[in-house]
């Protein structure tokens, strides 16, 4: 039998939601220690969870399944059930049978006439205690046959001065590489941008030093590397990679079994402040990024599989996968990474290459909140992708005016939040993009501009949260929300109103509040604090400054819109040239080169 998925459990330094892995009837428990679960007599234990789930409608969407089983290994006297749900029908026990559990000899059910027959939904085991404790040690849905040419994985991981946390994903990587029955067809790539992680080579993994050209620079290196080595697919990923091993095994089995060779897979993303609370389970691209399914409950088995029904579906023609665990077919490559250095390259390289992109429950990866991350530095980047997207595709090709309104939304969300630095980033992020696509390879490592902005940061700087302003009275901020978010939109939250900052609210927000806009809405004085409430910062109201920045954003419009025609022509054919093989080889043997000499 070959493994698709095995149940997952809970792993303390990944996610301890126990929900998430099982559901339970009765008193059954789980031993963190053995991995086993004890189910006492008339109790049931139900994988209908997230993590457990098996995507029939996926699986079968994707894949050549010949034949599906599920097992069960344990000790005891049970009734093993696998329940298949649909969309919009009566589920069905599919299977059920009485037996006495072993773990010589593991309890097997057939279900091969499910993807025989075509069918869509969700399948799920249930088991039942018959006898005074039943024991469950593990339980995997499997197949029997596979390709005779299996995959070989080239695992890509970018790394820039994070050396505790890429040598702890590469330990467990290693650690899960001994056990995996296709380990041979498997290796680990660490592009170390940052030239300091001292991890040794072995039969599973090879460092290889980088020029620290950013996320797109270390990707770009790791696809000519497996390109080079000979490797069908190449999987990108994150350094911290705080998931279960298990997203190897699934991906693995899932591009083995592949109909199509454009198939890709894409890792859903949880962050770490709630992980009960799903952030993207894949995205797509127009004007935004649109993350689908953004927080969904995963604790709720009806909100799970709605999510799961529907990612089985037909999905967004613009959808795209994080480089946080992204897996796809090398041949099916015609555009490396655009040197963005970071941010938008992932979505570029999904929209030029025209994967077939796939989710996959289970298979997702733990981030810290990208709410915390964001900063001057981060919107000028988020900005010039969103911009250059627009002009280099033609799925998402808007007017001149249109285009431009990317520009102008993010800058007044910061402007109204009193981000006063990070809107002068996002305007210098504007005008670097109208310089045109060599702007890219001129700034390929980011390091003028990351002066710059830097420089620009004074107010918006994370300080020690005692040193930051207590809270007054609250006014405005406690009108109707209604009434509140109409005053906020119609006097640009107090820029139009005379005295605004001597009576504007002093207000404090959470890092819930920090992204959006409506929780600014009211205050003349915004202190924001961190996930942990230990770091802050003040900003304050300022008309000079507003409509300083407002000036500048009129004139740049103007030029932005009379160049757009000749600005997306030259994006266009640079986009081609930089994203070609040759361009990556040249540029990195250039600095190489430099860095000798």
């Amino acid at each position: 039998m070959i493994t698709l998925q095995n149940v997952i459990t809970p792993e303390p330094e990944i996610c301890t939601e126990h929900s998430l892995y099982y559901h339970v009837q009765g008193a059954a428990g789980f031993s963190q220690s053995s991995g086993d679960f004890s189910i006492p007599r008339s109790s049931r234990l139900c994988f209908d969870t997230y993590f457990n789930l098996f995507n029939l409608g996926i699986w079968t969407a994707a894949c050549d399944l010949q034949s599906l089983y599920a097992e069960v290994t344990g000790r005891g006297r049970a009734e093993v059930r696998v329940i298949h749900a649909r969309s919009g029908r009566s589920w069905e026990v599919v299977y059920c049978e009485v037996t006495e559990l072993s773990p010589e000899s593991p309890h097997l059910a057939d279900l091969s006439a499910l993807p025989a027959a075509g069918l869509d939904g969700l399948l799920y085991l249930e088991i039942l205690s018959l006898d005074d404790l039943v024991t469950v040690e593990s339980a995997r849905f499997a197949t029997t046959a596979l390709p005779q040419a299996l995959p070989r994985l080239a695992v890509s991981i970018t790394t820039f001065r994070r050396e505790a946390e890429v040598q702890g994903t590469v330990a467990r990587l290693q650690a899960f590489l001994d056990g995996f029955a296709f380990a041979d067809r498997v290796h680990v790539q660490v592009v170390d941008n940052g030239q300091s992680a001292d991890i040794p080579p072995s039969s599973h993994v090879t460092l290889y030093p980088n020029p620290n050209l950013g996320g797109a620079g270390g990707f770009a290196r790791g696809l000519l590397e497996a390109q080079d080595g000979g490797f069908s697919h190449c999987l990108f990923m994150d350094d911290d990679a705080s998931f279960h091993m298990e997203n190897i095994l699934r991906a693995y089995m899932l591009l083995a079994l592949a109909r199509d060779p454009k198939t890709a897979l894409a890792g859903a993303m949880i962050n770490n402040t709630h992980k009960w609370r799903m952030w993207e389970n894949g995205a797509w691209f127009d004007g935004a990024c649109r993350p689908l399914f953004n927080g969904t409950d995963l604790r709720d088995p009806g909100a799970v599989r709605e999510m799961e029904f529907a990612a089985a579906g037909e999905q967004p023609a613009t959808l795209y996968g994080g480089w946080w665990f992204f897996a796809f077919p090398v041949a099916e490559v015609r555009h490396h990474p655009f040197p963005f250095f970071v941010r938008g390259d992932d979505i570029s390289f999904s929209l030029a290459n025209g994967f077939r992109i796939f989710t996959l429950n289970g298979v997702v990866s733990f981030q810290d909140d990208f709410t915390e991350k964001e900063n001057p530095q981060t919107l000028y980047l988020d900005l010039r992708n969103h911009l250059i997207h627009h002009l280099v595709f033609d799925q998402l090709d808007r007017s001149p005016l249109g285009t431009a309104k990317i520009a102008l939304r993010f800058m007044m969300r910061s402007l109204l939040r009193c981000k006063y630095e990070s809107a002068e980033a996002q305007l210098l992020a504007w005008q670097d993009v109208m310089q045109g696509p060599q702007f890219f390879d001129e700034n390929i490592d980011m390091s003028a501009r990351r002066a710059d902005i830097k420089a620009l940061i004074r107010d918006e700087a994370w300080k020690d949260a005692a040193s930051q302003p207590a809270p007054g009275p609250r006014r405005f901020s406690r009108l109707p929300r209604r009434l509140r978010h109409y005053l906020g939109l119609l006097s640009l939250n107090g820029h139009l109103v005379p005295f605004w900052a001597r009576f504007g609210d002093r207000m404090q927000l959470d890092i819930g509040g920090r992204g959006l806009v409506f929780p600014a809405f009211g205050g003349a004085r915004l202190t924001y604090l961190s996930t942990d409430g230990s770091k802050g910062y003040t900003v304050h109201h300022s008309k000079r400054r507003f409509f300083s920045l407002a000036w500048r954003m009129a004139k740049t419009l103007q030029a932005f819109c009379s160049s757009y025609p000749q600005l997306r022509t030259a994006y266009r054919q640079g986009y081609g040239k930089m994203t070609a093989r040759p361009y990556w080889e040249k540029t990195l043997n250039r600095l190489e080169d430099r860095k000798a000499a």
